[in-house]
């Protein structure tokens, strides 16, 4: 079991906080139903939580500041300010080698910590301005709901801190325990980190929604799909089909098809035992080299490495007789 320590600082954001907890609370092994992660609330007095800046409660922080030194995870919810000692924990805590992710404003005790010099960063993109003008040494990406930087990563705002958060899951035991934490939540069950943190329209709306399409997209996806086959079934041109794409999605057709192709590839390498070859040609990549292109780079693994640690979980074994070891 990993331990979770999720700070909170005097003015943390409710719904930030509580919604971090939720997400790793929820995570259980498949098999058995037991937790994967003891979710610990640190903080050093009593606090008040907000909404919107408004004060909504007071907190107890059930274990002290300096008990986030012993967990595998720390989330820093939102706050503008941190006291001292909450700085050092956070710049002692990745020290030792503890994952450090922020919620929104919490980029900013990350970088008062000095834990985002030279790194790309992100936060709630009406915040992202001050935080560059504070932090010149941060590289700040104002267009993207969360950023992996292996032992530290940033979000956005309240719900791009629950995809951080559910990536978490996703990185450390795989996309099968993530989708049932998803549908538990009633969440997207995947939102690319480099998404745009808003969109013009949601997907759903009205008429002139793309879901028919993302639908067809997603029962086709072995075929070879180019952006004039899919404009040519949504009966739009490859300028509006792209257009209304950015709008409801954030991204372009063939960025989205890519991711998911590749959550079809997760769940094949957990749940079944075709070769990467297979699952290439049944993805519409058509190639392993091409399908082991993509994937190393979204998950910075091997369709190999990931089946070694993740396709235990769903079927017993990790496809070769080895333990299963987490990637956080």
């Amino acid at each position: 079991m990993l331990t979770v320590a999720a700070l909170v600082l005097e003015g943390s954001v409710g719904i930030e906080l509580a919604g971090a907890c939720q997400v790793f609370a929820t995570a259980a092994d498949p098999r058995t139903g037991a937790a994967l992660y003891d979710v610990q609330v640190c903080g050093s007095r009593r606090t008040t939580v907000v909404a919107h800046r408004q004060p909504i409660f007071q907190a107890d922080p059930p274990y002290p500041l300096r008990a986030a030194l012993d967990a595998h995870t720390v989330i820093v919810p939102a706050a503008f300010e941190a006291a001292p000692e909450a700085v050092e924990l956070v710049r002692e805590a990745h020290r030792r080698g503890i994952r450090v992710a922020s919620i929104c404003t919490g980029a900013f005790v990350l970088a008062s910590a000095g834990l985002l010099d030279g790194r790309r960063a992100t936060t709630h993109w009406a915040h992202a301005g001050e935080l560059a003008r504070r932090y010149p040494a941060v590289e700040v990406v104002t267009d993207a709901l969360y950023l992996d930087d292996g032992d530290v990563l940033t979000s956005a705002g309240v719900t791009a801190g629950l995809d951080l958060c559910l990536h978490l899951v996703r990185r450390d035991h795989g996309s099968a325990v993530a989708a049932t934490v998803a549908r538990q939540l009633v969440m997207a069950p995947h939102r690319a980190g480099g998404q745009a943190q808003f969109v013009t329209a949601p997907v759903a709306a009205g008429n002139d929604s793309l879901e028919p399409v993302l639908r067809w997209m997603r029962d086709h996806l072995a075929e070879q799909l180019t952006l004039a086959t899919i404009a040519a079934h949504a009966a739009m041109s490859t300028r509006t089909l792209s257009r209304q794409f950015r709008a409801q999605t954030g991204t372009t057709p063939l960025q989205w098809l890519i991711r998911q192709r590749l959550t079809r590839a997760q769940e094949l390498l957990e749940t079944t035992r075709l070769t990467v070859d297979q699952i290439a040609t049944s993805t519409g990549f058509g190639t392993a080299v091409l399908l082991r292109q993509h994937f190393t780079k979204a998950f910075a693994i091997t369709p190999t490495g990931y089946r070694r640690t993740f396709g235990r979980l769903a079927s017993g074994h990790d496809g070769a007789g080895g333990v299963r070891r987490g990637l956080g």
